[in-house]
């Protein structure tokens, strides 16, 4: 557990660091006022996910995925819903701005969660172990990409896709829906022309560096500049002159041209640490809700992250998608947070003396 909070705390003193450069390169002191802000606001909720019990988490789990459904509906509602780069996938909470999508990811952990382990002799039957959970899925992951938002939408259905394995969910129907989904993804795409051009701009991205590729090709420059061990905090000519979202998406590419090789080495360590030491010790949780609650939060940090690394390094075409711990946004951060704080959770009370030696279910 201790290598878990360990990994946590130095990925995000990393990004505020970040974020004090940007205000001193940029001027843009507001955002690390706001990043802390948010930051105390997530540890106090993250806290609390810790010591939270688990069982009364459990009973509530329909009225915590209502609530988060409810709020995917609000960002569509006209005055309410906030539209940001033609996207509407925030609310307006007066000088603060919501991204419900984000609390969908706690809504759906919970969810299936709780489902599995009340379901559990269902679980090898059509209906109750795939049928249902794919409508809960479904109906989440229909409301994100109504916004648009194909990143999250694609993590929600992978991090759930991968419970509902976990639970038992047969291959044989799992499989044929994720083929269906690609599917529905490659046509979704090849009928949106900002989609296809970044589809297209990723498969050559040096011919498309003054168009569609133009941030990604500034963020692997930024790279290249970096070097080993970097230009130096704050030094850095990308975050001010040439890449855009360079405090959200694009942070990681700021971290390789200040700090260097070396630190974006150690965030690679760090959230491979995470991932890790949770992943080590998952087949130890004597719980079905609990085992499942633990690997879809882990999941969702740690792919997360690989996603937004894969994306701004070329190897994934471009999607907007922050680095956990690191990229400023609140939303997320608190979300991380509160992920991180089930998991350590179940980490914790694991320690305590139970009288079954396997799963209870």
């Amino acid at each position: 557990m201790i290598y878990v909070i360990f990994a946590a705390l130095s990925l995000t003193v990393l990004g505020l660091v970040m974020l004090f450069s940007a205000g001193v390169v940029r001027g843009a002191q507001a955002l690390l006022t706001k990043q802390v802000i948010w930051l105390i606001l997530s540890l106090a909720v993250g806290a609390y996910a810790i010591f939270i019990n688990l069982d009364w988490l459990r009973r509530r789990a329909w009225l915590i995925f209502g609530i988060c459904m409810l709020g995917l509906v609000l960002t569509l509602v006209p005055g309410i819903g906030v539209k940001v780069n033609g996207a509407q996938r925030w609310i307006g909470l007066g000088p603060l701005r919501v991204q419900p999508s984000e609390f969908a990811k706690i809504g759906l952990v919970l969810i299936l969660a709780a489902y599995f382990a009340s379901r559990h002799r269902e679980i090898k039957n059509f209906v109750g172990g795939f049928f249902i959970p794919s409508l809960i899925v479904g109906s989440c992951c229909g409301m994100i990409i109504l916004q648009p938002d194909f990143g999250t939408c694609f993590l929600c259905g992978a991090v759930s896709a991968t419970m509902m394995f976990q639970a038992g969910t047969s291959l044989r129907w799992l499989l044929p829906v994720a083929g269906l989904a690609i599917i529905a993804f490659s046509v979704l795409v090849y009928f949106d022309p900002v989609r296809i051009r970044r589809v297209t701009s990723f498969l050559d991205v040096e011919a498309n560096s003054n168009d569609s590729a133009y941030q990604l090709w500034q963020g692997m420059l930024a790279f290249g500049v970096g070097g080993l061990d970097g230009v130096g905090l704050g030094m850095g000519r990308q975050q001010v002159h040439f890449l855009p979202e360079a405090h959200t998406d694009f942070i990681f590419p700021v971290i390789g041209e200040e700090l260097g090789l070396i630190v974006t080495a150690a965030i690679v360590f760090c959230f491979l640490l995470l991932f890790a030491s949770v992943f080590l010790r998952l087949r130890q949780v004597p719980r079905l809700f609990e085992y499942l609650l633990a690997t879809g939060a882990i999941l969702f940090v740690t792919l997360q992250a690989i996603i937004n690394m894969g994306v701004v390094t070329g190897s994934l075409p471009t999607k907007g998608m922050s680095l956990p711990f690191i990229s400023y946004g609140g939303s997320n951060l608190m979300v991380t947070f509160v992920l991180l704080g089930f998991v350590i959770n179940v980490l914790k009370s694991m320690k305590k003396p139970r009288s079954l030696k396997v799963r209870e279910i």
